[in-house]
């Protein structure tokens, strides 16, 4: 996960640093003394999290959150424990560290963002497959038509001059290709992720760097092909 730290404060800005540093999740990109300048990158950069001072001068934290149209992740850092009930107005606020921050109290800040992700992702995924119910795809197998149903199609994998199709009641092998399979694939359910996979991304279960999860599956993503599965599950 991609974030950045906006405090006044130097010293604040490097002990979150430092804690963000011991999750391997997290991945910070840049800090600022001052919300106006994160408003700036964040016009040029996609974020998953936000460590966000709620005192600042000319810019409180408050103020710089009623500025973003489609917020991420919001933790907020302060040493006001007054704020805290207020904070959870905003839905983008995911939770609320007073300092001085532990590595534990941090840790399960992460856990929460983490566990928000995957709520949206799953509401999404059920919008996706309540509107695919029904529609199917025949494959050929020893001449036979085999009928499959597109929402239960998990993964799709390159074997050479075959593909495994792994749905979630049995694996078929057939004779073609990944480009020819894709070609009957709807764009709403299936997604090529790398250039031996396509994915029902309907099905994804968890997202890390490099791989996701379907069922038990665990499909590489290709640096190519990320951003067009973040812009379909709409986590951009």
């Amino acid at each position: 996960m991609n974030c950045i730290i906006i405090d006044d404060e130097a010293t604040a800005r490097l002990v979150v640093r430092q804690l963000c540093s011991k999750i391997a999740e997290l991945d910070v990109i840049e800090e600022f003394d001052n919300a106006i300048s994160a408003i700036k990158f964040l016009n040029q950069q996609n974020i998953d999290v936000i460590f966000l001072d709620i005192h600042m001068p000319g810019f409180s934290g408050v103020d710089f959150i009623q500025t973003l149209k489609d917020p991420p992740k919001v933790v907020m850092t302060t040493s006001d424990t007054d704020f805290a009930i207020a904070a959870y107005e905003y839905e983008c606020i995911v939770d609320y560290l007073v300092k001085p921050i532990t590595l534990e109290r941090f840790e399960k800040s992460i856990e929460k963002i983490k566990s928000s992700t995957s709520k949206k992702l799953q509401t999404q995924v059920a919008t996706q497959q309540n509107s695919s119910e029904g529609e199917d795809l025949y494959i050929n197998i020893d001449r036979r038509l085999i009928k499959l149903k597109l929402n239960e199609i998990l993964v799709i994998e390159a074997k050479g001059d075959y593909i495994d199709v792994k749905t979630e009641k049995e694996d078929h092998r057939v004779h073609t290709t990944l480009k020819k399979i894709k070609e009957k694939l709807p764009e709403k359910l299936f997604l090529q992720i790398h250039r031996s996979y396509i994915i029902n991304f309907t099905k994804i279960i968890d997202i890390e760097d490099n791989s996701v999860l379907i069922a038990k599956n665990v499909v590489p993503i290709s640096r190519s092909n990320r951003p067009e599965l973040m812009r379909r599950l709409n986590l951009l």
